[in-house]
């Protein structure tokens, strides 16, 4: 959700969003609630973060609510690493539409603070 934002705040920027395991494909509520928020994102997939280490980034941003905590550090060339964390609303359990409202929130949050983080540093 954060890489298809900050393409919607700027179609300039290159941006790539990967994970250290990534799902086999994006979640289906992910996709119906940025598809809510005007954004199409049922055409990408999931992409491991080792195929971004050769390469050279101005930021990398942690976005996992534990990844400063639990994940291994980025050792590719990065200028700025940075964490925003959010809740996974994949891991979040309960009804459908309690589910939903959860993939809603973060969603709202990850648009919030991503358009201050663009505001701010780009």
């Amino acid at each position: 959700m954060a890489e298809a934002f900050l393409h919607s705040f700027d179609n300039r920027l290159t941006v790539c969003s990967a994970g250290i395991e990534p799902a086999e494909k994006v979640n289906e509520k992910a996709i119906q609630v940025m598809q809510e928020a005007g954004i199409d994102i049922c055409r990408n997939t999931p992409k491991s973060v080792s195929q971004y280490l050769p390469e050279t980034w101005d930021y990398v941003i942690t976005v996992c609510a534990d990844a400063d905590r639990n994940c291994p550090v980025f050792l590719g060339k990065v200028k700025h690493r940075m964490h925003i964390g959010f809740d996974d609303p994949a891991k979040i359990t309960g009804s459908e539409a309690f589910v939903l409202s959860e993939f809603r929130r973060v969603r709202d949050e990850i648009k919030e603070k991503f358009y201050q983080f663009y505001q701010e540093n780009l």
